[in-house]
């Protein structure tokens, strides 16, 4: 039976610390094995490999994470988009209502003249998405400050296509140049907010995670560490969230954006509204999901590098290679720390001058190259990494 076969039937447990759960229990994202291997037919598709690889085990994660909470949070999305779009015979959405009626307030606002059943349905969709957006809250605390941008973001480019479709009701067909103002507008505003802060967030986020809490002498076990802390999946899942959120505000404004008499049937783009706001609900537990498992165990906020150095929580990297500096009496060392994380020492062989890895062999003269040294001054034999320990780190 395949590796990924048997840990869809028996779960898995963790990933953030796998050296805290026994070892036949815990699993990686390096540790998920592909049902084919396009890489060994041509070098140029590893990408696709490695894309795989990582939904499997965001697949398996999901299998072995989500449960009532997130069908919870699920069920109501499904049931505001449901009383939102459909009017369950009334006729007040599939009739156009009165149009000359607008607003919320006053004798002659919309709101006062819709009937009482349609009413209770939108009030009731309107506690279901208050029920979604409070679930997501409690659920995914270090992405609270995210769901309220990418929330402002969803509403954006919702105002956006009904601003678009109040001017055309066909929009985009036979739109002016005029009417795409919404639009662009909305999307302006999702873009900014899920691409250059939600997603910048979260990906500086976990480099200075992995830089600080996964370092380690050999860099083998640091490229891994990079790879099991993949964001690949997630942003492109960012992505297909923005797509669908455009069409499901797109259906759902073209479904009644008809003036009265409405001969046209609109049920094809009530159900394109249903199925994609759907699909995109599940998405954006996804992304609320994923930065928070990787990331949770460290309890810090989601924050862009720029925003820890605001407030003064992150010390900017070095864009040089840091000496070592004995950890006993705080002289340098001829330990480098270069700029990938990686160390290089000088061979332990008196005969040779040349410098390499700690734990692999020197290409001059073969000699293991040591993952300790010992200082001159003092005597002191200490692990390379003590030699750039920091007290800041997380």
């Amino acid at each position: 039976m395949p590796e990924y076969t048997r840990w869809f039937e028996n779960g898995v447990d963790d990933l953030s610390s796998p050296e805290e759960i026994p070892v036949q229990s815990s699993i990686r994202l390096s540790d998920v094995e592909v049902p084919f291997n396009l890489a060994s037919r041509d070098e140029r598709l590893q990408f696709i490999d490695d894309i795989m690889q990582e939904f499997l085990f965001q697949i398996l994660m999901m299998r072995k994470r989500w449960g009532l909470h997130e069908g919870g949070v699920l069920i109501l999305g499904i049931t505001a988009i449901i009383l939102g779009a459909w009017d369950l015979g009334i006729g007040e959405l599939a009739g156009g209502g009165d149009y000359r009626r607008v607003g919320l307030f006053g004798e002659n606002s919309g709101l006062l003249h819709v009937a009482d059943f349609s009413l209770m349905l939108a009030l009731l969709s309107l506690i279901s998405w208050i029920g979604v957006f409070g679930g997501l809250w409690i659920r995914y605390p270090i992405m609270r400050e995210n769901i309220v941008y990418l929330t402002v973001a969803n509403l954006g480019v919702q105002f956006g296509h009904i601003y678009s479709h109040s001017n055309s009701t066909k929009f985009p067909f036979g739109a002016e140049l005029g009417d795409w103002g919404g639009v662009a507008v909305g999307n302006l505003i999702m873009l900014f907010l899920s691409i250059i802060v939600v997603h910048r967030a979260v990906i500086e986020t976990r480099d200075i995670h992995v830089q600080e809490r996964h370092n380690h002498p050999d860099p083998r076990k640091v490229a891994r560490e990079w790879r099991d802390h993949s964001l690949r999946v997630w942003s492109i899942g960012l992505g297909c969230w923005i797509i669908l959120t455009n069409i499901s505000a797109w259906s759902g404004s073209h479904s009644v954006a008809l003036r009265p008499p409405i001969e046209q049937d609109m049920t094809l783009f009530v159900a394109m509204h249903v199925i994609s706001g759907i699909a995109a609900i599940l998405l954006l537990i996804h992304i609320l999901w994923y930065p928070q498992f990787m990331l949770g165990s460290s309890g810090d906020r989601i924050q862009s590098t720029r925003a820890r150095e605001v407030a003064g929580e992150y010390i900017p990297r070095t864009t040089k290679n840091s000496q070592g500096i004995c950890p006993i009496c705080n002289v340098e060392t001829p330990a480098l720390k270069l700029l990938d994380g990686s160390y290089e020492v000088p061979c332990a062989t008196e005969s040779c001058q040349n410098v390499g890895v700690p734990g692999t062999s020197c290409v001059e003269c073969n000699a293991m190259i040591p993952s300790r040294i010992t200082c001159q001054k003092c005597g002191s034999s200490t692990t390379i990494v003590s030699h750039f320990s920091r007290s800041e780190a997380w």
